[in-house]
């Protein structure tokens, strides 16, 4: 390494140790925005986009780098968040307002979801404190205790409650289970709390009939989580072990699916059409689930009279 090369080395080091001397190159217009996107505007200059830049007062020109992809916050995900009015400071230290950023913020702890969820009445009804209880009794939490925090499931910048505001069943079973995918499927984020091999979800499910069509309607926790009726989303993860498997669990008229995925769909249709129309035109349709006595009566009633009418008329062409 050349001289020249070596001091600039180490006046990039110096820099990026004191984090005093460079800055980022832009500023953002933020005329108009409300207060927590005008304060989270400079932090997504940088963050929001897959290269940045800043200019060093110490090479006196503008440097371009790549973002590390694991820090890269999607502002359009956020903003459409459970997340979406707060401060990235809120959540982070207020040191990261300088930048480079100290060193130090990196063993900055985080945030659980009892920190803010377990205070003030207004999140009594969403039962944190059941939630919680039920994911300390969970395979996740019983194996991996504290390095299985909310954020291995609810990414912080991007989760959005779904059971209540989605419009149909399948939408809910594709967010849920791709929170799961994000880490049985990731070989990568998966193996940050477990050394062993991802296991190959097809071949682990190969017992099951029809995969592709259970794994589109059906989420993954209705047969590998515990149910709790006061819970919209069960929490308590069991062990492979116990997973359901006995077919009948679901397809029945007591389906175990309306105690979970269909829950809040049933009474919300209940309550708008009638127990009868939120039966008959309910899109929670499960084989032997749903299944009416009168409808089936009269159909068959109907399929008799049709094979009488046939009988009868054959007869009456042969006599005549």
């Amino acid at each position: 390494m050349s001289g020249r090369n070596l001091i600039i080395f180490l006046s990039i080091s110096i820099t990026l140790l004191l984090g005093t001397s460079a800055a980022p190159a832009q500023e953002q217009d933020t005329t108009g925005l409300p207060e927590n996107v005008k304060a989270n505007e400079e932090c997504l200059s940088c963050h929001g986009n897959e290269y940045y830049s800043y200019f060093n007062r110490w090479l006196d020109r503008n440097v371009r780098d790549r973002m590390n992809p694991y820090y890269i916050i999607d502002s359009s995900k956020f903003y459409h968040s459970n997340h979406s009015t707060f401060k990235c400071i809120d959540c982070h230290s207020y040191e990261y307002d300088t930048f480079p950023h100290p060193g130090g913020l990196r063993l900055e702890p985080q945030y659980t979801c009892m920190d803010c969820h377990a205070w003030g009445e207004e999140w009594e009804k969403f039962n944190f404190e059941t939630i919680q209880k039920e994911f300390q009794e969970s395979v996740h939490y019983q194996e991996h205790n504290q390095s299985f925090d909310c954020w291995m499931c609810h990414e912080p910048h991007s989760y959005k409650l779904t059971a209540r505001k989605s419009d149909t069943i399948k939408n809910i079973v594709a967010y849920n289970n791709s929170i799961c995918l994000s880490c049985h499927s990731n070989t990568d984020k998966y193996q940050l709390i477990a050394e062993k091999e991802n296991p190959n979800l097809i071949e682990s499910h190969d017992w099951l009939p029809n995969q592709r069509l259970h794994f589109n309607n059906v989420r993954c926790l209705e047969c590998h989580a515990k149910k709790v009726d006061t819970l919209m989303v069960a929490h308590n993860i069991r062990p492979k072990e116990e997973a359901v498997r006995k077919c009948a669990e679901c397809h029945s008229r007591n389906s175990m699916l309306m105690a979970s995925l269909y829950k809040y769909k049933s009474k919300q249709a209940r309550q708008e059409y009638g127990f009868l129309n939120a039966i008959m035109m309910s899109e929670s349709f499960v084989i032997g689930a749903n299944r009416n006595q009168i409808l089936n009566t009269i159909s068959l009633v109907i399929f008799g009279l049709v094979i009488l009418g046939i009988v009868i008329h054959t007869i009456l062409r042969i006599i005549n």
